[in-house]
């Protein structure tokens, strides 16, 4: 067999709009994929021949994996393991199908967002098919499917099965924990309506718009009903997405984050912020911190101008928040030092040592507050941070981040001085011509630094730019305030309408 990898794409679609954004992310190992089919169908295993159109039966399997331990779905290969493919003419109505059923609730419930990888062997294209365990139990077309070794069952009418699918569920993810005396008042308005607008800005038809507070808890599987107690309500993982901070400290008296800086007092710290709120401003405060303490270099991806700061922390700053065991009192650091970067969290490890980004298997320690965070933009597709975070690291300091797996799950990102300060066309052998390292001079790190200052509070663009002294509206515009919102240093206080005249601008 010959194995060639034609794209990953990771598709977030709906039915009015099927691809309104495409991603892409590196794929596996060809090899992998070699030894998976060869090792036949089985528990995280299936195969479907989908030549023309998908299998009836394909997100029966899509929803046991789901509840079960997840798997690997190929499409286009038989019941033997025999590569079929899929038909030419039939290959973009087979990825869309796919795609557009997952977004349908009444197919998948609670909907749940797949990437779809296309491979073609011995000239034949297959799709393969990722499929993470859920911290949920999901139903397909209103029953519930469990896996065994024989293939996909129907449990629904099973209380005996369904009961201890939800226990397992719920003893396995602290995430799931009902709290059924908490109120949506209990919860910051402010942050819900935050996260509706985050979510269109990442698809346009996004149905969290148009949901109320409950009705978008829902969706988003932060309030569930335990079917064996009878109780209902707002899970932890609501509470410490949207909680106000009283209410987090009652529900997990030990959560916090403690962010330090270590460069000259070793024995104690620089400067610390012991961060106690929701994950949404915990994320905000530890970007603040990074982004106070980190110099910044900006690089040109094609034509895109980005902030390497941002790629490589957005992803460290997340994983550092929504893949910890929040049942475990150990407080989650992040640490600034003169040459690196260490993060440490509580972790239900699933291995032992270092993480080779090459040859892994992403597993999402809290499935359902790292769907919400996707949904939000704030991640992108599970696993995807690893290989991001290796991908900027090597351009940003020249040197490999360090992902570690145990009981406390460690990471380490490089950052050395000269990094700090630039970075250099020798980090960047892999770099394209049309991507090379942008090198910003200390006036423009000063200018930089001094707008993200007086930002801390929403400006306007006529505010900003007096601020600095330009008069030329069209350079200013061009040169420093489009690149600082493409880079993700400023956002809109209006993301939605770029051009209002009430626009105004934050960092």
């Amino acid at each position: 067999m010959v194995f060639k990898i034609k794209a990953n794409l990771l598709y977030v679609s709906s039915p009015k709009d099927p691809i309104p954004k495409i991603k892409e992310i590196k794929p596996m190992n060809p090899e992998k994929f070699r030894e998976i089919i060869n090792g036949g169908e089985g528990l995280t295993v299936e195969f479907k021949q989908s030549k023309t159109k998908l299998n009836r039966d394909v997100f029966e399997t899509v929803c046991a994996f789901l509840n079960r331990n997840g798997g690997h779905l190929f499409l286009g290969v038989d019941d033997q393991g025999g590569v079929v493919g899929i038909d030419p003419d039939s290959i973009e109505k087979v990825k869309m199908d796919f795609v557009t059923a997952m977004n349908n609730p009444l197919k998948i419930s609670p909907t749940f967002y797949l990437s779809i990888e296309a491979v073609e062997i011995n000239n034949k294209t297959i799709f393969h098919i990722l499929v993470p365990e859920s911290s949920q139990v999901h139903r397909c077309n209103g029953r519930i499917y469990d896996r065994n070794e024989d293939g996909d069952l129907d449990i629904t009418d099973n209380t005996n099965l369904v009961s201890g699918l939800y226990i397992r569920k719920q003893g396995s993810y602290t995430e799931n924990r009902i709290f059924p005396f908490v109120e949506l008042s209990d919860l910051n308005a402010d942050l819900l309506i935050r996260a509706r607008k985050m979510a269109a800005n990442e698809r346009s038809d996004h149905p969290w718009k148009t949901m109320d507070d409950l009705e978008l808890l829902k969706s988003a599987g932060l309030y569930l009903k335990d079917p064996q107690s009878n109780k209902e309500g707002i899970t932890l993982a609501g509470i410490l997405i949207f909680g106000k901070q009283e209410l987090i400290l009652a529900a997990l008296p030990h959560h916090r984050t403690d962010a330090l800086l270590r460069k000259i007092n070793l024995d104690r710290y620089d400067d610390r912020d012991d961060i106690r709120g929701n994950l949404l401003e915990s994320y905000e405060r530890l970007m603040q911190f990074i982004n106070k303490h980190l110099n910044d270099t900006f690089y040109l991806e094609g034509d895109r101008r980005i902030s390497l700061r941002d790629k490589i922390f957005r992803e460290v700053v997340s994983n550092l928040l929504i893949h910890r065991e929040f049942a475990n009192p150990f407080p989650a650091k992040l640490i600034i030092e003169k040459d690196q970067v260490v993060t440490e969290n509580s972790n239900k490890p699933h291995g032992n040592g270092m993480i080779d980004p090459d040859n892994f298997s992403p597993y999402p320690k809290n499935p359902t507050i790292a769907r919400f965070f996707k949904e939000i933009g704030l991640v992108d597709e599970l696993g995807s941070g690893i290989r991001n975070t290796y991908k900027y690291n090597k351009i940003y300091s020249g040197a490999d981040p360090i992902f570690m797996e145990g009981d406390v799950f460690r990471t380490i990102i490089p950052v050395t001085k000269q990094a700090s300060d630039q970075a250099t066309p020798q980090a960047t052998p892999q770099a394209t011509p049309q991507a090379t390292p942008q090198d910003f001079n200390e006036e423009e790190q000063e200018r930089t630094k001094n707008i993200l200052e007086f930002c801390k509070t929403p400006k306007s663009r006529q505010e900003i730019q007096t601020f600095v002294e330009i008069k030329d509206s069209k350079h200013f515009r061009s040169r420093i305030l489009n690149p600082l919102i493409k880079g993700g240093l400023l956002k809109m206080t209006i993301p939605d309408k770029p051009t209002s005249p009430n626009q105004k601008y934050y960092a």
